[in-house]
């Protein structure tokens, strides 16, 4: 079975700058909108159905969150959506603005 993995910063804008993962940022939406990884979708209660039927599956996600905790939740459901490259972001969003 294919499992989500843990990212570390270094390693996330590795794969940022080359441009070849997907960004979610699963925060509620004035914590989005007050500040988010460029690039990022905030993915909303409101939008999650619309993103696992348009997305292919095998594109590389990066999820992440407040700290790096629901992320790991959200990236176990990605996976279970049958998607099969998928990251949970560690620090979350608190540990990407200070880097």
């Amino acid at each position: 079975m294919v499992a989500f993995k843990k990212i570390d910063i270094q390693s996330a804008v590795s794969h940022l700058n080359k441009g070849d993962i997907l960004i979610l940022d699963i925060r509620d939406k004035d914590s989005f909108n007050s500040g988010h990884i460029n690039g990022a979708i905030n993915l909303l209660d409101d939008n999650i159905n619309d993103f696992i039927t348009e997305t292919k599956k095998d594109k590389s996600i990066l999820v992440y969150c407040y700290h790096g905790n629901s992320s790991q939740n959200a990236a176990n459901f990605l996976v279970k959506c049958g998607f099969n490259d998928v990251y949970s972001l560690d620090g979350g969003y608190e540990a990407w603005k200070i880097k």
